[in-house]
């Protein structure tokens, strides 16, 4: 439930700009390597392609992305950032930041410090599921929303 709330609270403020939470992950992955293939955004953000593809020609349509093929392999699709998808960063980061500010208010530095890692022991401990793609969903902590 503190996930979904966390979500809601990011999603009011970055759907001003257009850009849904499932948008965002993909977002965060490319701002961080521009570039990836559909194949590397999926496994990097824990997501079936199908749902990747859907999300990504959702992603184009709005202008965020520009999907080219590789020379080499043309059976690869790199994904890029547009220029209006990158200047999102400067603008929704912030957003998000302050999400995770109030989420955290009132844990001292070292209760968040706690917090965090124990989240993070949760990704781990969910990413070591074997049989399990994805299982352990996007691959940042909420700290890094």
């Amino acid at each position: 439930m503190a996930n979904r709330a966390t979500q809601r609270y990011l999603q009011s403020k970055i759907e001003l700009h257009g850009v849904t939470t499932g948008m965002w992950y993909f977002l965060r992955a490319l701002w961080q390597e521009d570039g990836l293939t559909q194949r590397e955004l999926s496994r990097r953000i824990g997501t079936m392609e199908p749902t990747t593809l859907t999300a990504l020609a959702a992603m184009e349509k709005a202008g965020f992305i520009s999907r080219e093929r590789d020379p080499q392999d043309r059976r690869k699709l790199h994904v890029l950032l547009t220029p209006k998808g990158r200047a999102l960063e400067a603008e929704l980061l912030p957003m998000a930041q302050e999400v995770v500010q109030q989420a955290t208010s009132g844990f001292s530095p070292d209760d968040l410090a706690r917090f965090l890692g124990y989240l993070a022991a949760v990704q781990r401990n969910l990413a070591e599921v074997p049989g399990v793609e994805g299982a352990a969903g996007p691959s940042e902590t909420t700290a890094e929303l």
